[in-house]
């Protein structure tokens, strides 16, 4: 093949390491692809940094050794962390979206995929220090914020089902409790799906009273697994003391008004123990 210039190189590799947050690329693999020693794409790769550093649009690792090489973690700054949320917040404060009987609807926003690659990056930056080798959530509105976060952490989802299903296998089942309505529901989750030992961090879409989660907590015992922490998008300001201890939660719902149709949510940055 024809000479790769290096501003050619420069911009097939942030295609490569953006497209796949955590991911390690050896740098082998790049100077196959492009044809050139690894020194220059050493020299590439310094470059790279150096740019999304400047813009606050993430970090570029080295790892050295055999099996090293570089990867891409991306790392919001606070104020981009915050601006988001408040825009976040703002959408979660229009008056129609109260649903009769004091819920919130979400759904819109957990499946649009641009909002949730970037929450999920949130998470990542902010729960990486948890070392989670699995995601685990529940059916079905936590499952596109819980996959973004498994893409910025490079790691596999497990999603906790309500009943079983034949196409799982051997399963595990728990009855759980909800916090809020003190209803017994059930979760299981395929034998298969969590490995004895695994590090697992919980990430899910709303919390109130923590039932859900403190379910999901149990279920992964059961298996063998260690839950490392827990995240969620939006929990409520009461109860305070919820099911779970130590969980991240990016917004707090304060109060819903049905009647004056104001709804008080705001961003949170600190986690809650």
């Amino acid at each position: 093949m024809d000479k790769v210039r290096k501003m050619e190189r420069v911009v097939a590799m942030t295609k490569f390491l953006v497209d796949s947050p955590h991911h390690l690329f050896s740098l082998s693999y790049f100077s196959e692809i492009f044809g050139a020693a690894k020194s220059t794409i050493c020299e590439d790769v310094i470059t790279i940094r150096e740019t999304l550093a400047e813009f606050g649009l993430g970090v570029v690792e080295t790892v050295a050794g055999a099996a090293g090489g570089v990867r891409f973690v991306p790392v919001p700054s606070r104020d981009a962390t915050l601006e988001l949320l408040k825009k976040l917040a703002s959408r979660l404060s229009e008056p129609d979206r109260i649903i009769p009987g004091g819920f919130l609807y979400m759904s819109d926003l957990l499946f649009t995929p641009t909002l949730m690659v970037k929450v999920g990056e949130i998470f990542m930056s902010r729960l990486a220090h948890t070392i989670p080798d699995h995601i685990l959530t529940v059916e079905t509105k936590g499952i596109p914020l819980a996959f973004m976060t498994a893409r910025a952490f490079d790691i596999p989802l497990v999603t906790v089902r309500r009943g079983s299903r034949v196409t799982d296998g051997t399963a595990v089942s728990i009855n759980y409790v909800t916090g809020s309505s003190r209803r017994i529901q059930t979760m299981s989750l395929p034998r298969r799906a969590l490995p004895a030992g695994a590090r697992v961090l919980i990430i899910d879409d709303f919390m109130k009273a923590g039932g859900t989660a403190k379910g999901m907590v149990d279920l992964a015992r059961e298996v063998g697994a260690y839950i490392v922490g827990t995240g969620v998008l939006v929990s409520t300001a009461e109860p305070v003391h919820k099911l779970v201890d130590d969980y991240l939660s990016l917004l707090i719902l304060h109060d819903i008004d049905e009647h004056t149709k104001v709804i008080d949510i705001r961003p949170v940055l600190e986690a809650k123990k």
